[in-house]
This record gives C-alpha cells, structure tokens and sequence, in this order.
C-alpha cells in the first residue's frame, strides 16, 4: 500500500514550510515565558521568527518607532522570502506602520492587538465599551489608536507606575523579571482602569508579553481579557482553517 498523496507533485517556490505565521520582534533581551509571543512553545503550531536589529522596547515604545520603518519592511520581507503567509510583530506599539507594511509585503499583516478592539466593541450589550491595558499609557498616541482602527476616547491604562514590567521590559534596566511583581502590575493596571470607567465590559491588553497574565487579570475584574494571544489564534485559522473531512 502506498502512502503518497494522490498527486505525487509537490509545489515548491518556498525555502521553509509548515509555518505561514511570520512574527517581526523587537531586538530585546528580557525573559519570554510561555505565554509571550516570542515564546515558541506559546503557539499550537510553528511560527517563523525574525529580529528587527535595533528596534529596542524603548525607541518603538517611548519614541513612536522613528527611522526604524525600513528595517520593518526589509524584514518582513525576508519573512515572506522564507515562507511567511502572513506577518504580525510583537509590540503593539507597531500599529503605526500597519499599512506601510501591508503594501509592502503583499500578505496580510495584522500589527497589533489593538486591531481586535472593534470586534469586542461589536460583542457587548449597549452602554458597556472596550478598555486598553498597555504598557506605556503615556505614549500610547491617537495616531497608534486610529492606526488599528480603535476610537480615540477608549478608556486606557498603563504599567508605567508598577515595580517591575515597565522597569524591566521598556527601560531594559534587567535581563531578569520578577514574574510575580510583573502581574501585580498588569492586574492592577486592569483594575484601576475598571475601577475608574465602570462601563467597560471587556479589555484588550496592547502588549505581546501580558498574555501571561491575562488569566489573573480577568479573574480580578470578571470581565472577558482579549490579547495578542486571541489574535493569532484566529489569524492563523485562516491560514490554515480545519478540515472537517
């Protein structure tokens, strides 16, 4: 008995395959636990990576990513190159070249987890809206909202004032993090935006290291936690959707 496909043809054209996910990172040394998108183990199947030298947490963060659009495109083009069928990148931040890259590529590219914030806007009962966890509330600008589409007064947060996540992944003043004191900060952040908009009825997390505790997070608040995480998975099904056969 054979166990060849019924065509014995195989299409090449590609120099890797079995992953169409192409992820641009951020060139940063902090820990990546599973969970994280630029952790390999978080994904139910292969993603390609690729590292944007240079574009350190704090230029893309705290200095809206200037001159560093080329060096996004070159690599997402390399991504493409290899196999990538679509692109995404690991900071939200990165809403800003969503079009930019878009044309650039010629794939379909999703930027942000902001990007879901219309969907979920779409999912709650009237009066209830959508709130931002982020790390950097401050730098967070109405260009990077209107960029993936999320309506300029959506009521945000930041990690700014916590002990540990902003300290450690945008300031870069360790390689190590205090996990625990990480997800104090981002539940916090969670709660005193509720606490403070009592209308919101889900949150979005903008940042691709939160997903780690998304799950405190929304045991805290009682309130559906959407992030970067949600994202792909749902990006990815339509790379690559189930067959029911």
């Amino acid at each position: 008995m054979s166990f060849l496909p019924r065509t014995t043809i195989a299409r090449g054209g590609k120099a890797l395959y079995g992953a169409p996910l192409g992820v641009l990172m951020l060139d940063a040394r902090f820990p990546r636990i599973p969970g994280d998108l630029g952790n390999g183990t978080t994904w139910p199947f292969p993603v390609l990576y690729r590292v944007v030298r240079g574009a350190s947490p704090e230029k893309v963060v705290l200095q809206g990513a200037r001159g560093l659009l080329p060096d996004f495109i070159m690599a997402a083009q390399d991504l493409v190159g290899l196999g990538a069928e679509a692109i995404t990148t690991n900071c939200g931040f990165l809403a800003l070249f969503q079009q930019e890259l878009a044309a650039a590529v010629g794939v379909p590219v999703a930027t942000s987890s902001l990007m879901q914030v219309p969907w979920v806007q779409a999912t709650l009962p009237p009066g209830k809206r959508v709130g931002l966890v982020t790390v950097s509330g401050s730098t967070l600008t109405p260009q990077h909202l209107a960029a993936a589409g999320v309506p300029l007064d959506t009521p945000l947060a930041g990690t700014e004032n916590g002990r540990e996540f902003f300290r450690v992944l945008i300031k870069a003043e360790s390689d190590d993090m205090d996990l625990a004191l990480a997800e104090q900060d981002v539940v916090g952040a969670g709660q005193a935006l509720v606490a403070q908009h009592p209308e919101i009825g889900a949150i979005v997390l903008e940042c691709t290291n939160m997903p780690p505790y998304a799950a405190a997070l929304q045991a805290a608040v009682g309130l559906p936690v959407y992030d970067i995480y949600s994202m792909l998975t749902w990006f990815h099904a339509g790379l690559r959707p189930r067959s029911f056969a």
